[in-house]
């Protein structure tokens, strides 16, 4: 059974689960964070949907500040909700509370963060995951949503389930977080992929909210266009996605709130580092090394880094 839980990034993904986990179990749950953004967190309060959550805050041990016994205890589960620019601070951060028996569920975008977390802890504690269907938003500490979607998550295949897998499903059940856990992970990490590449970045030029895709027919069609460089490079790679991927990105997309932002356009509206790299900078990359033309996602690539330089000016 999962007890002793730890989470990185209290973003609007790491809030929204981590208020569930404590509605279960206020003791259940921690936070690993700096001293620093403990303090913000502590000053500024962490709400969900405009309940204050009175979170327990530890440091990771390698600040050299005085951490308490119970601090330093090994975890059962670390969730990684942290985006993926400071993925290698987390990982930095987490050292100290992975056990023997600890499982890492990374809940980034993309499909390279468990590789990269397990090449530091080992693949054999890691579960690949990644959350659909949400529309939550973060506006400073606060986080609203109406939809919390669902977290994805399992082995590689998973036609039997592992005992990482049994014990993580027997968690969310208790705690309400909805999950799937389809046979081939490996396919649907590749769909979410392709999922952002084409509607995070393109909400991201154009300031538009999930409703944009809803109702306007060319943001549809450019969100498509940028997908489907990414169905041709799975293709290559033996991942073999298709249109019927695209079709399923669209109802979940019309399923979620018209007003809820994805996290690209959060980032851009709050002068933040964005994804990019990770999306369109990945598929450039790959598009490069497989002989498959990118035009869409090179725009895109360009586009978002000029947002990102002026949005701070």
């Amino acid at each position: 059974m999962i007890k002793n839980i730890y989470l990185i990034g209290l973003g609007a993904i790491g809030s929204a689960y981590a208020a569930r986990l404590y509605e279960m179990d206020p003791q259940c749950i921690k936070i690993i964070a700096s001293p620093e953004r403990i303090e913000s967190y502590k000053k500024e309060g962490v709400r969900v949907n405009g309940k204050l959550y009175p979170f327990e805050y530890v440091i990771p041990p390698q600040t050299g500040i005085q951490t308490s016994p119970v601090d330093l205890q090994k975890a059962d589960l670390i969730i990684v909700a942290v985006k993926y620019h400071d993925l290698q601070q987390a990982i930095r951060d987490m050292n100290g509370f992975v056990g023997e028996n600890t499982i890492i569920l990374s809940l980034l975008n993309g499909i390279t963060s468990e590789e990269i977390i397990g090449r530091e802890y080992g693949m054999d504690k890691l579960l690949y995951s990644f959350v659909v269907g949400t529309d939550a938003v973060r506006i400073g500490r606060n986080t609203v949503y109406e939809n919390i979607g669902r977290i994805v998550f399992g082995e590689k295949i998973n036609k039997e389930y592992s005992q990482k897998v049994k014990l993580v499903k027997e968690l969310f059940e208790a705690a309400q977080i909805p999950y799937e856990i389809p046979e081939n992970m490996i396919r649907e990490l590749w769909w979410k992929f392709m999922m952002n590449v084409g509607v995070n970045q393109v909400s991201a030029v154009l300031n538009a909210p999930y409703g944009v895709f809803q109702r306007i027919k060319e943001a549809r069609e450019l969100m498509e266009e940028a997908s489907r460089e990414v169905v041709r490079i799975s293709c290559k790679v033996g991942i073999n996605l298709d249109e019927n991927d695209i079709k399923k990105s669209i109802n979940i997309i019309n399923s979620i709130s018209p007003e809820g932002k994805t996290s690209m356009l959060q980032d851009v509206e709050a002068g933040r580092k964005t994804e990019v790299e990770m999306f369109a900078g990945t598929v450039v990359k790959m598009g490069k090394k497989y002989g498959i033309p990118t035009p869409v996602n090179e725009v895109l690539l360009k586009m978002i880094h000029v947002l990102e330089q002026t949005k701070k000016l």
